[in-house]
């Protein structure tokens, strides 16, 4: 009998979503206390604010995670004959599009106080009685503020590529770029403290051109599955090898000549038609076509929606991975 495909993933993945979903939790939390902290010291450095801004936008990749996990564990319904799992491909094109503009925001504020010779005045503070350079609270604030993104954005990555998440991905690019906007504007800090006035609008634009770069890069890969882009895996655009190894099953069934393999990412896992054709004189029965089925399932746990189309020939623009004959 036909296994139905289930929305549930197999256990050793379940338990590596539920870490993912109790990290982005933590991180919601961290990240209100930094937006918090930061948004107290910001000042009128622009590196400061702008960082306040980002630490803000920091806050829609793990509530598109939360959401876009909930809804992609729901099953099947004559609305979504596929499931939900394009929920996690939504969730990223969210993700990446708070990447960019952030990158493109951060780049515009940058050159644009550099064209318009802005000079931050950063005054004096007073605290318990003490009264100091405010920069000292800036430098302290943004550095303390750079140590939980740096740890979470590495866990992320990690459990990310056990997932095949992409959402987790680009979160973990934004939780880079906090860091690496937090440390910039240390720098920019520093500077303005030394009298380079400068420092604080370049140090912003050189970080914004490298999260400029991740923006454009996950806007392209979210916007590529949505439109069933061939699967590939995370940080690449080459055939995802899931591919290769659902066409190699099936041509170590006797009774297949030819096969090829489309298949799309649908969010953690893969909707992948292989195409048969079988050897001449083949008298197929459902029973070969339920073996091949669940064997290919088999091969691995993103495969879990396979289905079996035998044809008479390869269908044309499957060419990325030509079908070759049995030896």
């Amino acid at each position: 009998m036909r296994r139905a495909v289930s929305s549930v993933l197999p256990p050793e993945q379940s338990a590596i979503l539920a870490k993912a979903v109790r990290l982005e939790w933590i991180t919601l939390v961290v990240m209100t206390v930094i937006i918090a902290a930061v948004g107290m010291a910001a000042g009128q450095s622009q590196a400061m604010r702008t960082a306040f801004v980002e630490d803000s936008l920091a806050l829609l990749p793990p509530i598109a995670f939360l959401i876009g996990v909930a809804r992609a564990r729901k099953g099947r319904s004559p609305e979504h004959p596929y499931g939900h799992h394009r929920a996690i491909a939504a969730g990223h094109l969210v993700s990446a599009v708070a990447l960019l503009v952030f990158g493109l925001m951060l780049l515009y504020n940058g050159l644009s106080g550099l064209a318009k010779g802005e000079r931050p005045p950063i005054g004096a503070i007073s605290l318990f009685g003490q009264t100091f350079w405010s920069g000292w609270l800036m430098i302290g604030v943004m550095t303390l503020s750079a140590i939980p993104p740096v740890i979470l954005g590495r866990m992320k990555l990690k459990l990310a590529e056990q997932l095949h998440d992409k959402v987790l991905a680009a979160d973990a690019d934004m939780l880079k770029a906090d860091w690496q906007t937090g440390l910039a504007t240390v720098v920019g800090v520093t500077g303005i403290g030394f009298g380079l006035w400068w420092a604080d609008s370049a140090a912003a634009a050189l970080v914004s051109m490298s999260i400029v770069k991740d923006g454009f890069t996950n806007v392209r890969g979210a916007v590529g599955a949505l439109l069933d882009r061939r699967a590939a895996p995370l940080e690449s655009d080459e055939p995802d090898p899931l591919i290769e190894k659902l066409r190699d099953e099936a041509l170590r069934t006797p009774w297949v000549a030819e096969a090829a393999v489309r298949s799309r990412d649908m969010g953690h896992v893969f909707h992948s038609e292989v195409f048969v054709v079988p050897v001449e004189g083949a008298r197929l029965r459902i029973e070969d076509l339920e073996e091949l089925h669940d064997r290919c399932r088999d091969v691995d746990w993103k495969a879990v929606d396979t289905v079996i189309v035998p044809v008479d020939g390869i269908p044309e623009g499957l060419s990325a991975l030509d079908p070759r004959s049995r030896d």
